[in-house]
């Protein structure tokens, strides 16, 4: 019985770093409507900050305290809110949702710049060997520190809430903005105070969880977990996230000491992100917007001929760059190519359908891993295994999708692409004792592809043969099928379109095509490793894509050289080990104001071309869409 009430206790503390966490994440959502992503990294920067003063600089425990908690972290949260986020009040989900994904891979990559991983770091306890005994318990000051902070957080929120000015104010702002405002309400104000307690309260979890380890990639992933407690709260009730977070310590601490040793890792780490999945599943279905939505016009399809000399240029341009670099040149060269193939796979899903996956990176590495299992891992029937495997998951991860959308959608696949880094890829059997995946380079028509230079250019070849087929996808029914699906799923299904049948399809063709670009990608070094297919590198490559235009096909290749390149100059500067995060994290905060990035550009040089030749620029895709669905109502009623 000592043993379930230390177990109990754990738990409880654990629960509480969750619900503290997860507390701010639900303030600042309520009072914007923008689902912070970074609140994770925030919290791992402070961590990090408070042992910078307390134990880097010797500065009294208690001042580093203070600093951390009223200073920097409410400063940082209002430099956010002011700088970042405020030009996204009223932008789609999905740009806000990028631009606080772009603040979490800057964030860290700063943080990673500074304090070195290579480097130990210890946050010692506030009072080592310190406790207190509770019938047969014995529990430390840290414990009851960290539950009493937790319960200081729920009764203050509530009092604010309550009693306050600023507190009903804020609630005021949850219920109708547009009244509040009219009513006096200060609207900005409010939203600096939303993001300055989000800090924070992500400050405080980051340093409760810090004296447990102070890995960066591990305190943000901790602070991650309390998106699941968050969500159980349907991101608006803080009784209902403080309960979430109750369940998901507990549960977490009881599996520690009953589940069986061999199952135990995998249920432990399975747990945070199986809630959180478990969760979105039960959820309402959230209705289908009504009306059609407003936003700038989109690029042009491009038309057969464009795509198949750009794809013709792609083979030559790299052919000749293949003859002209030689070693870790032309590796990089041909990861780049396969990363663009990456990128690709994004562009009918998340480009033409509105659909978000943040889950990419590992769908490449089920397809290395396909092609590991399959003819020695250098069979053409490899890259078919590849494709087939990863086109099957892709099915299955799309039917959250046939429920959810937008924000719910992300947190869906980013808990699959964090499941998978916890549970699946460290394990050995899966991957080898070395943690590495063997690939080869298949074998086709008699060709081995013995050389590097030959292979990039296959590779080159087959992500030109893929453009043109994403191309040709986008011209025809189902492409406009998709672009209408992304304009108004209400409209679609008034006119009889079947999205159900739609998104199983186009998230199975996403994750077939991820599947491919990572048996390519493993074919240029020989092997994978699952550092290379982390949820990081998902998110990276998710930023990447939307920073020079979801709707461009030129995208891929411009996207896909960027993010080798910025991984090339990261590991030429030691000081910037992360390059690629911070690169990507400061650009991503231009799409705030240019929601189509660089596929903006392109539709104005056009426009400005059309104008001088005495044409009228091309009709905003859902008004050229208008007459077919027109006439489709039409056809219905008759």
């Amino acid at each position: 019985m000592s043993e379930f009430f230390s177990l109990l206790v754990a738990g409880i503390v654990l629960g509480s770093i969750y619900a503290v966490s997860a507390s701010g994440l639900v303030v600042t959502y309520n009072t914007t409507g923008i689902f912070n992503f970074a609140h994770g990294a925030v919290g791992m920067l402070m961590a990090y900050l408070f042992w910078q003063f307390w134990q880097g600089w010797h500065w009294p425990v208690l001042l580093a305290l203070v600093l951390v908690l009223a200073v920097a972290a409410p400063l940082l949260g209002l430099f956010v809110e002011r700088a970042i986020m405020r030009p996204l009040y009223g932008a789609t989900t999905n740009i806000a949702l990028v631009v606080t994904l772009g603040l979490l891979l800057l964030i860290f990559g700063l943080a990673s710049s500074v304090w070195k991983q290579s480097n130990t770091y210890t946050l010692p306890e506030f009072f080592t060997g310190h406790q207190v005994t509770i019938g047969s318990v014995s529990v430390s000051y840290e414990q009851l520190i960290t539950v009493g902070v937790a319960l200081a957080v729920a009764v203050g929120l509530r009092l604010m809430f309550t009693r306050t000015r600023t507190g009903v104010a804020m609630r005021a702002v949850v219920d109708d903005p547009e009244l509040a405002q009219l009513a006096g309400a200060p609207s900005s104000r409010i939203s600096g105070y939303a993001w300055m307690i989000g800090a924070m309260f992500a400050a405080l979890a980051g340093i409760l969880s810090a004296s447990q380890t102070m890995q960066q990639v591990i305190l943000t992933e901790l602070v991650i977990y309390g998106f699941a407690a968050a969500v159980v709260g349907r991101l608006r009730s803080l009784p209902l996230t403080f309960l979430g977070a109750m369940i998901l310590g507990v549960g977490n601490s009881m599996a520690i000491g009953y589940v069986p040793t061999g199952l135990r890792t995998y249920v432990v780490e399975a747990l945070p992100m199986a809630l959180l999945i478990l969760v979105l599943l039960t959820m309402p279905q959230a209705r289908l917007a009504i009306g059609r939505v407003v936003r700038p016009r989109p690029p042009r399809a491009a038309s057969r001929r464009s795509t198949a000399v750009g794809s013709v240029g792609l083979v030559a341009v790299v052919t000749v760059a293949a003859f002209l670099v030689t070693g870790a040149n032309l590796d990089n060269l041909g990861s780049a190519m396969a990363t663009g193939i990456l990128v690709l796979s994004l562009i009918p899903l998340a480009g033409y359908g509105g659909q978000v996956s943040l889950c990419q990176f590992t769908f490449a590495g089920l397809g290395a891993l396909a092609m590991h299992w399959v003819g020695n891992g250098d069979s053409v029937l490899g890259l078919l295994a590849a494709v087939g495997f990863c086109g099957a998951c892709g099915a299955v991860l799309s039917l959250p999708a046939i429920r959810l959308r937008g924000l719910y959608l992300a947190l869906a696949t980013l808990a699959f692409a964090v499941l998978m880094d916890n549970m699946f890829w460290p394990d050995p059997s899966i991957v080898g004792s070395s943690g590495l995946i063997t690939v080869g380079r298949a074998h086709i028509f008699g060709l081995h592809f013995a050389t590097t230079r030959s292979y990039v250019i296959f590779v080159a070849v087959i992500f030109a043969a893929c453009l043109f087929g994403v191309g040709a996808l986008r011209r025809g029914a189902f492409g406009r099928r998709l672009v209408a699906m992304n304009d108004s799923p209400a409209a679609c299904t008034t006119v009889g379109l079947d999205l159900t049948m739609t998104k199983l399809a186009i998230f199975s063709l996403s994750a077939a095509m991820a599947g491919l670009a990572g048996a390519l990608m493993a074919g240029v070094g020989g092997v994978i490793g699952p550092s290379q297919v982390t949820f990081f590198n998902s998110l990276i490559l998710f930023v990447a894509l939307t920073l020079q235009g979801t709707n461009l096909l030129s995208t891929a290749v411009g996207a896909g050289v960027g993010i080798q390149l910025a991984s090339v100059i990261g590991s030429h500067i030691p000081a910037l080990a992360n390059f690629s995060y911070i690169a990507f994290g400061v650009g991503i905060v231009a799409i705030g104001r240019n929601p189509n990035a660089m596929g903006k550009v392109f539709a104005d040089i056009r426009d400005a071309w059309e104008r001088r030749q005495g044409r009228a620029p091309a009709l905003h895709t859902a008004d050229a869409l208008a007459p077919a669905i027109e006439t489709k109502v039409s056809s219905s009623v008759g």
